[in-house]
């Protein structure tokens, strides 16, 4: 659950937002506007196709972003929620769908899917969500962090791991603003990780 502000510069941070009092998870108004997230542009990424099929596990994500409220992160960190607007899923969901995306429009793998799909599986794509929001503790900014870890299907092992992370400034502390500036971070975050994911499959 999220936490009450208890100071007068927390709740002025709040009150620039329009938030007021912070969100809660138990919260039941209906969101007013859903907003996504695009598959990363990776028309660049050249190379030779493969045989390879990958799978995209259900992203892990701590209970504060795995949830379709909008997340403002403040030092701490102190987790509230863009008021009236949603994700069009819940976080973790929508990641993985916009993966599964990125590394289809590369057309460089025979198969990409999901648990589920029936593919014939020969590597997996792990990942978690340490960071997806609008940080406000400074400059207002869309942080993406994702931590990915590609693993042999057959065998187990871990083939790689890596952390890809950007920030983009949101010049705003609107929703509109702010899943604009997390939308460019996340297009960063997803073409390197499809680029180093086709390094290591």
């Amino acid at each position: 659950m999220t936490k009450t502000p208890t100071d007068m510069t927390r709740r002025g941070v709040l009150g620039a937002l329009g938030l007021g009092v912070l969100v809660s998870g138990c919260a039941s108004n209906t969101p007013s506007a859903y907003y996504s997230i695009a598959a990363a542009d990776v028309g660049g990424l050249a190379g030779r196709s493969s045989r390879v099929q990958v799978l995209v596990a259900a992203p892990r994500a701590l209970k504060a972003l795995d949830t379709t409220y909008i997340a403002v992160v403040d030092k701490g960190p102190v987790y509230s929620y863009f008021p009236e607007s949603a994700w069009a899923d819940t976080l973790p969901n929508v990641v993985q769908l916009k993966l599964v995306e990125t590394l289809q429009n590369t057309g460089r793998l025979r198969g990409v899917g999901v648990p589920g799909d029936g593919l014939l599986i020969d590597y997996q794509l792990q990942t978690e969500i340490r960071a997806f929001e609008l940080r406000v503790d400074g400059t207002d900014r869309g942080l993406v962090e994702i931590s990915a870890r590609v693993v042999n299907d057959r065998n187990g092992r871990t083939v790689a791991t890596k952390v890809f992370r950007a920030e983009t400034p949101s010049g705003s502390t609107s929703v509109d603003k702010a899943v604009e500036a997390m939308n460019a971070s996340a297009d960063r975050v997803f073409a390197e990780m499809a680029a180093w994911t086709l390094r290591n499959v």
